[in-house]
């Protein structure tokens, strides 16, 4: 079994996720967002607001500024990308399409509500031959969405039938004005080429997405390339022994890991890596936590949902990355009505030159808050990187 250093599996999962090409210069347009999702493979959504949406962060972090218009008309009207439940609720590729059926033949909300959506089958079939009438729609331009219901976090009920549509395959989505999802016939959304391609079975089309993830991760364990598409653990790690007993994916060892992981061949090794980025929370390089633990040595949690008493860091922060390390994180939120970028908290990770990174730090905050909008970036005094972050952010201000 070929061996890894923790340093080359750290620079290939870098490569892998875009980190180790310099982001492009001019204008960015539907070109770079095409070859961003060919090397990520997806966008996670997420509709927390208090920086901005997340799936604008991971594009900002690879290509710089942008115009997030031109993101938004890419992915709402190009047709090359369609949202399902991937990695949660994710914008796709359309060639992964037929990949994702066997996903939709088995809704997973389908047992909770199989019992409503029966009981209710003549309003369900109402909604979708409106959508095929009058459609795109959204929750909003029903003739009849009818009242919020106890049930399935209160929903309108013309909200829950599109979701069960949605689920199940029937209808398809992307994003409107406002993050509004809006829900269309697949038929006249997913090109044709794709939607007509016969869907793989189960085991087939899992043998394609694991194979995906390790293309996306560069390597990854089991667990790790299971979650990219949110596959079931058990199963993917039987079909990652076969893959790559037939050769599409090399099994090999990193140092300080106790399982082993799996290489796509095409990974890359860069020599270095270097540039800085500040990731989303829910960027693909960090969303498994046990992973960006091995790689990184950064533990990392979501403190959202936890009491503001209790939270350690603070309640959106985002890891800095900076020449191939997470060697930091801030709590950011953007102030809209008085045009500031709010760095709530600021903490160095152990070991790690709190001048330099402060240095760098400030830079990437400042030009994010111009990307934003925002005039000014205002630093707190939570956490031991403020002290060095206050005047390198003054300085570039």
């Amino acid at each position: 079994m070929k061996k890894l250093t923790l340093a080359q599996a750290k620079r290939i999962a870098l490569g892998a996720q875009g980190f180790a090409t310099k982001r492009p210069a001019g204008r960015i347009d539907a070109r770079h967002f095409r070859k961003l999702f060919q090397t990520i493979g997806l966008l996670q959504l997420d509709s927390v607001n208090v920086l901005e949406r997340s799936h604008y962060l991971p594009v900002f972090a690879r290509l710089g500024h942008y115009d997030r218009a031109a993101l938004d008309k890419y992915t709402s009207h190009s047709r090359e990308v369609f949202e399902y439940w991937a990695h949660e609720a994710s914008l796709i590729p359309a060639t992964h399409y037929p990949l994702m059926r066997f996903r939709m033949d088995s809704n997973r909300w389908e047992k909770r509500l199989a019992t409503w959506a029966k009981e209710e089958r003549h309003y369900v079939a109402a909604i979708l031959d409106e959508v095929r009438e009058r459609g795109p729609l959204s929750i909003s331009d029903l003739e009849d969405p009818g009242g919020r219901t106890g049930p399935w976090w209160g929903y309108q009920k013309g909200k829950i039938a599109l979701e069960w549509l949605f689920g199940r395959g029937d209808l398809t989505a992307f994003r409107g004005p406002n993050f509004k999802r809006v829900y269309e016939i697949p038929a006249r959304y997913v090109p044709e080429a794709h939607f007509d391609e016969p869907p793989p079975a189960k085991e087939d089309a899992m043998r394609a997405l694991l194979i995906e993830s390790a293309r996306h991760h560069g390597l990854g364990t089991a667990r790790d390339l299971a979650d990219y598409y949110r596959l079931n653990v058990p199963a993917s790690r039987k079909l990652l022994h076969d893959i790559a007993a037939e050769g599409s994916l090399e099994t090999v060892a990193v140092e300080g890991w106790k399982e082993h992981a799996y290489l796509h061949p095409e990974a890359k090794r860069p020599r270095a890596v270097t540039g800085s980025a500040l990731l989303s929370p829910f960027d693909s390089l960090v969303w498994e936590r046990a992973r960006t633990e091995r790689l990184f040595d950064f533990h990392y949690r979501i403190e959202i949902y936890v009491p503001k008493p209790k939270r350690v860091h603070g309640y959106y922060v985002l890891p800095y990355l900076m020449d191939g390390e997470l060697v930091g994180r801030v709590d950011l939120k953007a102030d809209r009505k008085a045009s500031k970028l709010l760095v709530q908290s600021a903490f160095l990770e152990s070991g790690r030159p709190a001048k330099k990174v402060a240095a760098r730090l400030a830079s990437d905050l400042v030009d994010l808050a111009h990307w934003l909008g925002l005039q000014d970036v205002v630093v707190g005094r939570k956490g031991d990187l403020v002290t060095a972050l206050r005047p390198e952010v003054k300085a570039r201000s």
